[in-house]
């Protein structure tokens, strides 16, 4: 279901990125509406899947010091497949399939690089179709927002 967000859809979202645990009753108030408004709103942006109240995770905050970019070149299976496969080892918390030099990317985090040898040995080289891997291990974090997807 495709919905239009008008002007107080915006109002809420932009409200709900900057404190996702404000109640109804906080937004309604900051928005001059009523809060049964405010949730059958957040209710129809759900729904719509326009929007989605998540918590994201501060790696360092939980002991993870490794974060790596990891390009994946597929060869003799379908490069989703693979990204399947992929997706479902706890280090990978982004997983896609792109154009270009590599068939998919994905992004790990590990607690240190002695998990390292272990991800790759034991659990991405069994992996069928891999034909070749390159890590790119993160220096410093310059960015980190998840906070892109345009409201206009």
């Amino acid at each position: 279901m495709k919905i239009e967000l008008d002007d107080i859809d915006q109002k809420i979202i932009a409200l709900l990125r900057k404190d996702g645990r404000a109640t109804n009753q906080e937004l309604a108030r900051k928005l001059g509406m009523a809060a049964a408004t405010v949730s059958s709103r957040i209710r129809r942006l759900e729904a719509a899947k326009a929007m989605k109240v998540v918590a994201v995770t501060d790696f360092a905050a939980i002991g993870y010091k490794v974060l790596l970019a990891v390009g994946v070149q597929v060869q003799g299976r379908p490069a989703e497949h693979v990204a399947q496969e992929l997706a479902k080892l706890p280090e990978v918390f982004s997983v896609h399939v792109v154009t270009g030099a590599r068939d998919i990317e994905t992004l790990v985090a590990l607690h240190d690089f002695e998990e390292l040898h272990s991800l790759l040995l034991r659990d991405i080289a069994k992996i069928k179709g891999i034909r070749s891997i390159e890590c790119g291990i993160a220096a410093d974090i310059v960015k980190y927002n998840f906070e892109v997807a345009p409201i206009a």
